[in-house]
């Protein structure tokens, strides 16, 4: 299951989730240029169980480097699938819970929840000399957040079977539902035995995140905080948009609503919307000319019901303003 995005669009722009996802690429970058030293270089930076619990290994690491490596761990990837992987997932999800939380308390919650999830993975693999790396315990954590906080909110998924993709609009309690599932499986089959994928950091992070979204929920928020969303607050709704047309039986068109902010009314946008039908959906791009106004209607010709005749009918968007303000 791949999530291409989620119907819940933040109110503001979340600039502590770019600035993550800026300094794990930034990181992945450093160790590509590490050549012959990668390895080294993951031993010093990830989190390896045995530093901790075998004194011989210990006795060659400084307490500062140790309590480092709580926190350097969960920016190193082993690959170019990993970081991408990771990156999407916290693209896709971590947008609304930094919108819910307040970038402060954001980046606070995102840094406990990839300790958290160190911890859970050391507590099951306390002897482990294998270092563990990357991003998905802390990831898991916003998703375990994002959870509780949209249950509801639908999250276009794309299933390749066999060689065919699918798109599925599921609500998140089936995604991240399904997703946890996956992990406890993996995990308890892997359960003593040696794996590539720490499956208990990725279970640890999860529930920690939900507890931890609890307990920043009830730090209040400062002046600061609110000047900062101000200052992110987004001119511009999302890129994709997922449209479920409708029309009466007799009518070839059908007949939707394309949401855009006032600001891009009046400078004009493109917009890629997504159209359900059944197990074959159609993605469309569409422009919004410049000074559109609301309730103006756009019409997409030959995207309309086929009738019998062969004919095709129109689909017809109508243009509603949607402002991003608290």
């Amino acid at each position: 299951m791949i999530p291409i995005r989620d119907i819940n669009p933040s109110r503001t722009v979340p600039m502590v989730n770019y600035a993550i996802i800026g300094v794990n690429v930034f990181v992945f970058l450093t160790e590509l240029f590490q050549g012959g030293d990668m390895a080294r270089f993951i031993y010093y930076y990830g989190l390896v169980p045995a530093r901790y619990s075998v004194p011989e290994i210990a006795s060659y690491f400084s307490f500062g480097q140790q309590i480092f490596s709580f926190f350097s761990f969960m920016f190193l990837h082993g690959g170019f699938l990993h970081i991408l992987g990771n990156m999407w997932f916290l693209y896709i999800f971590g947008d609304n819970v930094e919108d819910h939380l307040g970038p402060y308390r954001y980046l606070a919650f995102y840094l406990l929840c990839g300790i958290s999830s160190g911890l859970s993975h050391m507590l099951l693999n306390i002897h482990s000399n294998v270092p563990v790396v990357g991003a998905s315990g802390a990831i898991a954590g916003v998703m375990g957040a994002y959870l509780i906080l949209y249950p509801r909110s639908r999250v276009l998924t794309l299933v390749p079977i066999i060689i065919i993709p699918f798109f599925f609009e599921l609500p998140a309690f089936i995604f991240m539902g399904i997703w946890f599932l996956i992990q406890f499986l993996n995990a308890a089959g892997s359960f003593g035995n040696a794996t590539d994928i720490a499956w208990w950091a990725h279970i640890g992070g999860f529930l920690f995140g939900i507890l931890f979204l609890r307990l920043l929920g009830r730090v209040p928020s400062t002046g600061v905080t609110h000047f900062t969303r101000q200052l992110a607050e987004r001119k511009t709704t999302h890129r994709l948009q997922v449209i479920r047309p409708t029309g009466p039986v007799e009518d070839q068109n059908l007949y939707g609503t394309i949401l855009i902010t006032p600001h891009e009314a009046l400078r004009g946008t493109q917009k890629v919307v997504n159209i359900p039908w059944g197990f074959h959906n159609q993605m469309i791009r569409v422009t919004v000319p410049p000074n559109t106004r609301e309730g103006n209607i756009l019409r997409l010709d030959g995207m309309g019901k086929r009738m019998p005749d062969g004919r095709r009918g129109d689909l017809m968007l109508t243009v509603r303003f949607e402002a991003y303000h608290r």
